[in-house]
């Protein structure tokens, strides 16, 4: 492509002698550019692209964007440009031109995993090829690749929508994490709807603070739904409000749904649910219409992210009495409070929850499972954000009967300090680091009646220790300690 046409659009003045030059690639990271590529120099938080135009040039950039050129001038033309981010993922979005015609993005602390599958598996049911992408990887009919950041890099998000659409798939739903709204690596995306679960602590490592999370997150409804597209709004939360009022100030067709949704109007409102067994019976209404539906999922979260997902699919054409009939069919995404085992009768799950919210919520939906003892083996992550801790260890103290401390992702930190953190408000707590043996020291002491409750890793099948990532998978931690027992 001409440089000109993938910078259109961002009021870049590019030379004249410079605009008709040929783009094959493009670019953020130096070490991987390749002849012909346009490079991107980026401000991060630890280092300044700038630094690396030179060995980006090096190796066959044929031109730079930034916005600021280096010191000492560039030996290939410099595109200026108010943000850069945002221009790169414009760049991309026409570099990788195809996109399913139909596209919802679900943000929020919380569910994003599991309302990008559920809404992916409706879609299925209706009959459309139809793919997912986020925590736990690109879903599609014809490729399927676990793991990835939440929301991916520009070039690798437009290159993998590009290459679904062009299998066939008509319909996507992803995941759109605040790190990646606020960074820009959504623009260009077709969004067609757009979804919010719940806004609690979570990121603050990297947001300054809570007003600076949640704008991160509306961006979603603020700037890339174009005015007419749905906004399906989980209506039970303290920000619930904000995302609805963003939404209206676009000109979106707000859907609230839950307890407090406008099930008289387009939302869906839950009238009465009931646990039964390892499922749940939901009465909903939307449009002044009933319906009764067997979700069989564990949780009330989890109904929480069936109706917006349920919202997702009927706000973008799909017919109401269909989608809601689909939910009846619903598999939990991996790692969200899993089923995965038991013990004397005692049912193990597996959850991601990783932030105070999360492991509330787990606890809360798994306590009427444990008519004896509710257990929980957790940690917390290294290099995040540490006042998290505390606040876990004392909402596992407070929800569950018998605690485990233990390690997650300790990266550069040392394990014992983080576990000191947790322990300081989980009295009475026991402290295993070593993760599989912790995992298996809960299994050896189940009884009938208990429950137990894996929480931190979820899918996850590495444990970030230094900077080495180290195999690790809490489903086979259950299964070695499980087969073990067994022998």
């Amino acid at each position: 492509m001409k440089l000109r046409d993938l910078l259109s659009g961002n009021d870049a003045a590019i030379e004249p002698a410079a605009a008709a030059l040929d783009v094959t690639g493009l670019a953020l990271d130096s070490r991987v550019v390749k002849p012909g590529d346009l490079f991107f120099a980026l401000a991060g938080s630890k280092t300044d692209g700038a630094r690396f135009i030179e060995a980006a040039i090096s190796a066959g950039a044929v031109a730079v964007v930034g916005d600021h050129p280096p010191q000492g001038g560039c030996k290939v033309p410099f595109v200026a440009v108010a943000n850069p981010r945002r221009a790169l993922a414009l760049a991309a979005a026409k570099f990788f031109p195809k996109q399913p015609a139909t596209i919802a993005a679900v943000t929020g602390t919380s569910g994003k995993t599991s309302v990008a599958a559920f809404t992916r598996q409706i879609w299925e049911r209706l009959g459309h090829v139809s793919a997912s992408i986020g925590t736990i990887g690109l879903v599609s009919p014809k490729r399927t690749v676990y793991g990835s950041l939440t929301t991916p890099d520009p070039i690798a998000l437009h290159r993998q929508i590009d290459e679904i659409a062009r299998d066939g798939v008509t319909h996507l739903a992803f995941e759109a994490s605040s790190h990646g709204l606020d960074q820009y690596r959504l623009d260009g995306v077709r969004v067609s709807a757009g979804g919010f679960t719940n806004l609690t602590r979570d990121h603050m490592d990297y947001h300054p603070t809570v007003a600076h999370y949640l704008a991160a997150k509306l961006r979603l409804f603020r700037d890339l739904i174009p005015p007419g597209g749905a906004a399906v709004i989980s209506a039970d939360h303290d920000c619930s409000d904000d995302a609805i009022e963003a939404a209206r100030a676009k000109g979106l067709r707000v859907m609230s749904v839950g307890r407090k949704g406008d099930g008289a109007g387009e939302g869906i409102r839950l009238v009465n649910a009931e646990i039964d067994g390892f499922s749940q019976k939901l009465d909903v209404e939307h449009r002044g219409k009933r319906y009764a539906i067997r979700l069989p999922l564990v949780g009330e979260f989890q109904i929480e992210n069936a109706l917006v997902s349920a919202g997702l699919a009927i706000g973008t054409g799909s017919d109401p009495a269909n989608v809601f009939a689909s939910l009846e069919h619903l598999e939990g995404a991996k790692g969200r409070l899993e089923l995965v085992g038991e013990r004397n009768g005692a049912p193990i799950f597996v959850d991601y929850a990783h932030k105070p919210d999360a492991l509330v919520k787990a606890l809360q939906a798994l306590r009427p499972y444990a008519k004896r003892k509710l257990i929980v083996v957790f940690g917390a992550g290294g290099d995040r954000d540490a006042g998290k801790r505390p606040i876990m260890g004392a909402i596992a103290a407070e929800n569950a009967d018998g605690v485990i401390i233990t390690d997650d992702n300790p990266r550069s930190e040392k394990p014992e300090a983080i576990r000191a953190a947790i322990l300081s408000e989980a009295k009475g707590a026991k402290e295993i680091g070593d993760r599989a043996e912790a995992i298996r020291a809960a299994i050896d002491d189940l009884q009938p009646g208990d429950a137990l409750l894996i929480a931190g890793k979820g899918h996850e099948s590495g444990q970030i220790v230094g900077d080495r990532v180290l195999p690790f998978s809490d489903h086979e931690a259950v299964a070695a300690a499980l087969t073990t027992r067994g022998a």
